[in-house]
């Protein structure tokens, strides 16, 4: 139902916008961008975004099913089973979905998106067919995508090469507040969630594992932040990529030693990779067009302003003021997100403030909307509770955390 309602209002906004602009201006220019920003959102959706994700899909489903053939996703679930078992309560012990839960969050914490977003989708498949009612989310569901939208990333390799790219004299300066400010957004979406769950976050299972998952963090921080710039982001890319061929390598080594039809079985699973995407499509190209209609009718615009006015207002310092494009466009549109970025480091330098700070924000969080439309639209998932609320939540305060590392560490 909100997220009914926030669709609606992209496309009464934008209205409301350009129908103002008209009376003032009488500039008939607005309404054309608007019916322009519907087609090429539509475009995209499918184009840009469904069928590349149909080969990435196709792929990674088949190694997938290899992998839980092979045992190798059963192991997986009993290694995070204690801790998942709690903060995943309708879980069923050693269940594959465990397992899948973990390679998805790993995957992301890489920064490999392309395999993040297959495993995502065979993880929230394994939510569904346990979920009783098919057509409203699940408490496991809910978890699954509000720690999914705060986007905790370790190794952002995207981000610290396109500063490299526009020419960072140090492209590595914002690493550590960066993941000073996704782990804030994660922990966040990890209490919000369990407090609407009643899930006790003081266990001492859960409690011990987010201390050594934060532990791991800092140390890997602090390893990090000594290598000098060049063979940090060398370390960056052979450790991403390497475990993603280590996985492949491991799933199909484990189906041979089990001497199953490895062919077979990839194939086996493949085939879900194109229905699994002809699903999401309808709901990409609806959250996608109603985004790129409220950007076309100024409303963004207008929205930046406002902020910078009020923050004015009240004596705050306004110097982060210009980087709001970029967490503001976060949570509706990657693409949108990763554009302002740029925009903001080619207009101000990468160096300065504003440049690093977007960085920080691009980092802090994932697209709330457009997981949400992807993974909930790929079950069929129609009452979303409280998922949009998580997920504009983890936004919001990992929006605030990148302000305050960035004023902390760059102003």
């Amino acid at each position: 139902m909100v997220l009914n309602y926030i669709w609606i209002g992209f496309f009464l906004v934008a209205f409301v916008v350009a129908v103002l602009s008209f009376a003032i201006t009488g500039d008939t220019l607005t309404f054309k961008a608007i019916i322009d920003a519907t087609f090429s959102a539509s475009k995209m959706a499918v184009l840009d975004i469904a069928l590349p994700l149909t080969g990435i899909m196709t792929l990674w489903l088949g190694l997938m099913n290899i992998g839980e053939k092979a045992g190798a996703v059963g192991v997986l679930s009993r290694i995070v089973g204690p801790f998942f078992s709690k903060l995943f309560p309708e879980i069923p012990k050693n269940h594959p979905a465990s397992g899948q839960l973990l390679m998805n969050f790993s995957a992301n914490m890489l920064g490999l998106d392309n395999a993040a977003t297959p495993l995502g989708l065979k993880a929230m498949q394994s939510l569904q067919d346990l979920n009783p009612n098919k057509e409203t989310a699940s408490n496991a569901q809910i978890m699954f995508l509000a720690i999914n939208t705060s986007g905790l990333t370790v190794i952002p390799v995207a981000i610290l090469a396109q500063r490299a790219i526009l020419g960072a004299s140090n492209p590595t300066d914002i690493f550590i507040p960066l993941l000073i400010a996704t782990y804030c957004s994660t922990l966040a979406a990890i209490i919000f969630v369990g407090i609407k769950q009643k899930i006790n976050l003081f266990n001492k299972v859960i409690l011990g594992w987010i201390l050594g998952i934060t532990g791991g963090l800092a140390g890997l921080t602090y390893y990090l932040s000594t290598l000098p710039d060049e063979k940090m982001q060398v370390v960056s890319s052979v450790a991403s990529n390497g475990i993603l061929l280590l996985i492949i390598c491991g799933f199909i080594a484990g189906g041979f030693y089990k001497r199953i039809n490895v062919y077979e079985a990839f194939i086996d699973g493949a085939k879900d990779g194109f229905n699994t995407t002809i699903k999401i499509i309808p709901y990409l190209v609806g959250m996608l067009v109603a985004i790129a209609v409220f950007r076309a009718s100024g409303a963004m615009d207008y929205l930046i302003n406002g902020v910078a006015w009020c923050v004015s207002a009240v004596g705050l310092n306004t110097d982060f003021v210009a980087a709001l494009p970029t967490a503001i466009m976060k949570p509706l549109s990657g693409s949108g997100a990763r554009a302002m970025m740029v925009e903001s480091m080619s207009t101000y330098g990468a160096d300065s403030f504003v440049g690093r700070l977007s960085c920080i924000f691009q980092g802090s969080a994932d697209t709330t909307f457009y997981i949400i439309a992807l993974y909930f639209g790929a079950v069929g998932i129609k009452r979303t509770r409280y998922a949009v609320q998580a997920g504009l939540l983890t936004d919001l305060v990992g929006a605030i955390a990148a302000i305050l590392v960035a004023y902390l560490f760059f102003h």
